[in-house]
């Protein structure tokens, strides 16, 4: 009985000992859209540990609610004040357009229709971050707070800006930074097997592919420092000490949690404060409503398709969706299909259209045998989680590189949306539907992307508390990103080296030139 006191006595001990930091304030600045999903899950964790949480949204935000028990929300002026989802749908049709252009070229042809965007939005950016900084009320009230932490997606970079500013220990929830993938900004990225973001190319390259990397990574730092850095220089000149700009700020962020997992990513280097939680989203399916499994278990041994491109987008043309409906219509398989807008001709009785589906629950029930996506970050992770091959119907931004990612390890098979036809959309959903290996590969990503320690969730709010109770991580940052560009690249050492080799032979040839007169010389005084 005594032993059994002592143990318990120790327990006791052992927890009012161990570090903890429930109960810590923390401001997060989200971006909207599909972003908010994951952030408002990782949310929903650490509320439930006891942490008090205070967002910052827009009163115009389209998913970020102005109430919700997990968090305080704070509106102020962002992104969404001065942009509306339909700038996306005639970006879409903007960028289908150019996808009739050659391989090589219509990638930079989307990129440059990018760049317009991110010029257009951190224009508006950096007046909302200047308003913020401006308004003594609002940040006396941000200092009064005494905030433990910043948690941001820095894809925006008003929290960045505002964190840094409140010199408060930052973390970021991230896949996208400024105008490309995170790695790009914060790690080593060597164009020859690295592929910049909007590429579209592997990590195979031959020479052709590496001089289109390499011209890729050239526009993108055109972009960086010429057409977004700019926008924020006054700012930066009146709130910041003096040569701080916008990738100062991002590099000094304690801890990068990079939604990406070498299952998915291809493998490159990274840094001590980059921690992967690829997938931490994701989650076990739950029952589906009576209506919705009555419709999955009507497939019999054929299964469901499922298909859904996205939050934001819903601008497919006419001719696309009747090309798909046609071809589901043709196929033994039932089919759930996220579908806006107005209801296709020829559409078949196997078709299900609806306007929100739960993704995840029906990517997790054991009838479903293909998705057909459009392959944003979120879905590509439910799909390599729950073992079901895809589809890519690819349309904006990051969604062409993420569907060659699974293309590559012979999981899923892409299609161009603008040129879609009925006989190539159903040869292909065929395909992945009679062809094992695509079931085979996309399961085997699945066990591997499993088979961890510790699950991404866990992982990411470990590293978050581990920032508030540590007040930071200076010590995982690299000195790197204070070196002068020709120091860091060892340019100074170079040139030293270069000199002293060209000294050397200067002076080797001198004194061979010396030898050989003094030799010349003595033979012509001997004759």
């Amino acid at each position: 009985m005594s032993s059994m006191i002592a143990i318990i006595l120790s327990g006791i001990f052992f927890l009012l000992l161990s570090p903890t930091c429930s109960g810590s304030k923390i401001l997060v600045v989200p971006v909207d859209g599909s972003h908010w999903i994951n952030m408002e899950v990782i949310l929903r964790e650490l509320h439930s540990r006891g942490h008090e949480i205070t967002v910052l949204r827009s009163a115009k935000s389209w998913f970020i609610p102005s109430n919700s028990p997990i968090f305080t929300s704070i509106n102020v002026t962002m992104l969404q004040d001065e942009s509306d989802l339909d700038y996306y749908n005639k970006m879409l049709l903007n960028v289908m357009e150019r996808r009739r252009s050659p391989t090589f070229l219509r990638s930079f042809y989307q990129q440059h229709l990018i760049t317009s965007m991110l010029s257009q939005g951190h224009e508006i950016l950096s007046r909302a971050s200047a308003t913020m900084l401006d308004d003594p009320v609002f940040m006396k009230k941000m200092q009064d707070a005494k905030f433990d932490l910043m948690l941001t997606d820095p894809a925006l970079t008003i929290g960045v800006i505002l964190g840094s500013y409140l010199k408060l220990p930052m973390v970021f929830n991230v896949r996208w930074i400024n105008n490309g993938e995170g790695h790009l900004t914060i790690a080593p990225s060597p164009v020859s097997y690295v592929p910049v973001s909007g590429s579209e190319l592997d990590d195979q390259m031959d020479f052709l592919d590496r001089s289109k990397n390499m011209l890729h990574y050239i526009y993108s730092s055109v972009e960086q420092h010429f057409f977004i850095n700019p926008y924020y220089s006054d700012l930066f000149q009146r709130h910041f000490p003096p040569g701080t700009d916008l990738l100062s700020l991002e590099l000094a962020a304690d801890m990068w949690l990079m939604r990406t997992d070498f299952v998915f990513e291809f493998p490159r280097p990274t840094m001590p404060n980059v921690v992967y939680i690829g997938g931490f989203q994701c989650k076990k399916p739950r029952p589906l409503s009576d209506e919705l499994e009555a419709f999955m278990q009507s497939s019999g041994e054929h299964g469901v398709v499922v298909m859904s491109l996205g939050t934001l987008v819903s601008a497919l043309h006419r001719e696309a969706t009747e090309a798909i409906a046609a071809a589901f219509a043709q196929l033994p398989q039932k089919v759930v299909w996220r579908f806006i807008g107005e209801k296709p001709s020829s559409l078949g009785n196997n078709t299900l259209l609806v306007n929100w589906l739960p993704q995840r629950d029906l990517l997790g029930h054991p009838k479903t045998r293909a998705f057909v996506a459009h392959g944003g970050t979120n879905g590509m992770y439910e799909a390599i989680y729950h073992g079901v091959p895809v589809l890519g119907l690819p349309l904006l931004f990051d969604q062409f590189d993420n569907v060659l990612r699974l293309k590559v390890r012979g999981a899923a098979r892409v299609l161009e949306a603008n040129s879609l036809t009925k006989e190539d959309f159903l040869e292909a959903i065929t395909d992945i539907l009679e062809t094992p290996s695509y079931r085979e590969n996309i399961q085997r990503l699945s066990r591997l992307h499993h088979d961890q320690p510790m699950s991404p969730m866990d992982t990411a709010i470990f590293w978050i508390e581990y920032v508030i109770r540590n007040k930071g991580a200076a010590h995982l940052q690299s000195v790197g990103f204070s070196l002068p560009w020709y120091t860091y690249f060892s340019l100074d050492v170079a040139l030293l080296l270069m000199a002293l080799i060209v000294a050397f032979v200067w002076a080797s040839v001198s004194v061979c030139k010396m030898l050989c007169c003094r030799r010349s010389r003595r033979k012509t005084k001997a004759e």
